[in-house]
């Protein structure tokens, strides 16, 4: 896999821990390193954690799927895709009816058992792609470091955005991941077929 394709993959996947930290920043009435600090971290982590356990869940059922494995590839980013750009839209239908969004509920607080929860809920998607890593053998290591490093950077820098802006760009922000996602599964599965 080439460092462009893994580096938006890395973006694609941030987009959600980009959107929560930006929640996070609007928590805080004055930017906290140690919040942003803390978000970076969990975020980051995960992001890096659940791709390594997809690989190696994945990496047992290769000699399976090998023939079709660029279909499950395209299949996961797509459903991916898809999922980030529905959650950015129902979210904002729930904003716009004057409903709490699923990350206004728990923004102001940064102790152990939320983010947990919020840096297990934002990764699922990288669960997902470590399996299809697994399948398209890709250098796993060298992936977790750029999706850890790229969510890191991404989830602290929402802290301050969310800070000075608001929540206006986590939409935005959301459905530009899924587009990115599903754009990468046409890639692969082209790239297999042709």
């Amino acid at each position: 896999m080439d460092i462009f394709t893994l580096l938006a993959i890395s973006v694609a996947l941030s987009m959600d821990a980009f959107s929560v930290s930006i929640c996070k920043g609007l928590a805080t009435k004055k930017f906290s390193f140690k919040t942003a600090l803390s978000c970076g971290l969990w975020f980051g982590g995960f992001q890096a954690l659940m791709p390594v356990i997809g690989y190696f869940l994945g990496i047992q059922f290769e000699h399976l799927i090998k023939t079709f494995d660029h279909w499950i590839a395209f299949g996961l980013l797509l459903i991916i895709g898809v999922n980030m750009i529905r959650e950015a839209m129902s979210e904002e239908e729930s904003t716009d009816n004057g409903q709490q969004s699923k990350e206004e509920c728990s923004c102001s607080c940064t102790g152990f058992k939320t983010m947990l929860m919020m840096a297990i809920a934002t990764s699922i998607d990288a669960l997902a792609v470590g399996v299809s890593f697994a399948v398209l053998s890709v250098d796993i290591w060298k992936s977790v470091a750029v999706i850890g490093v790229t969510t890191f950077l991404f989830s602290f820098v929402g802290v301050k955005i969310g800070n000075i802006f608001g929540s206006r760009y986590s939409k935005v922000a959301e459905i530009t991941g899924g587009v990115i996602l599903i754009l990468l599964g046409v890639k692969i599965l082209l790239e297999h077929l042709l």
